[in-house]
């Protein structure tokens, strides 16, 4: 986990001893409005679509070489933000958190794989409807939206290869419930991010072929 996640966790925390505060003044405007937000943290699997292509750029070496690239699978964390006035006008911000490794085959000098390790740094905006109606007593919500993933390769197996922004769009669906008048409540969500594959800026790498991140996440949200 890196300093940058662990700020996220100290801020979480920070933001749970700020609901009882906030939750206790609900009789003022502010507190009214402040009951509308909630802020979530939960583990998400991550799951890389497998992209091919030729090689574009015709300087590269290995031009109109086709390439399959793909992102390693694995475990990460979706911390969110929303604010939600009306059951159909709500909104949100992401910032998620993953690390895993980039893989393309064949790698350019000929060997059968080159790879790159990287940290995988989510931040966007999205439109929340949050339905009143329930299903079997649950609240349903789907959000979309877009923003930016920072690629940012790792000192030890990144190559040397530049950070790399790429926009990002997104949708999620999902499921939510409050625990009785805790303010604190259980959140499930099926969400799929779609961007360019990566290249690190690397003509030797670029197939400009547009990937999609699968992302069931569970986890939890304070109500302030």
């Amino acid at each position: 986990m890196t300093h940058r996640f662990s700020r996220v966790l100290l801020a979480a925390a920070a933001l749970l001893v700020c609901a009882a505060t906030a939750a206790s003044a609900q009789t003022t405007p502010f507190g009214r409005q402040m009951a509308r937000v909630d802020f979530g943290i939960s583990g998400a699997g991550v799951f890389n679509k497998q992209v091919s292509g030729p090689i574009l750029p015709s300087g590269a070496a290995n031009h109109n070489t086709i390439m399959t690239q793909y992102g390693s699978n694995t475990l990460g964390a979706l911390g969110t933000i929303r604010y939600v006035a009306k059951p159909y006008v709500g909104f949100e911000f992401n910032y998620g958190f993953a690390r895993y490794t980039e893989n393309y085959s064949p790698a350019p000098n000929g060997s059968s794989l080159f790879q790159i390790q990287t940290t995988h740094n989510e931040y966007t905006l999205g439109y929340v409807v949050t339905p009143p109606h329930t299903i079997f007593g649950v609240q349903p919500f789907i959000s979309a939206g877009a923003g930016s993933i920072e690629f940012k390769p790792t000192a030890g197996g990144g190559e040397g290869a530049p950070k790399q922004a790429r926009a990002a769009y997104y949708y999620n669906v999902g499921l939510q419930q409050e625990i009785g008048a805790s303010h604190f409540g259980v959140r499930a969500s099926f969400r799929q991010v779609f961007f360019l594959a990566p290249d690190y800026g690397q003509n030797y790498l670029t197939i400009k072929q547009h990937t999609i991140s699968t992302e069931p996440t569970i986890g939890f949200f304070v109500r302030f």
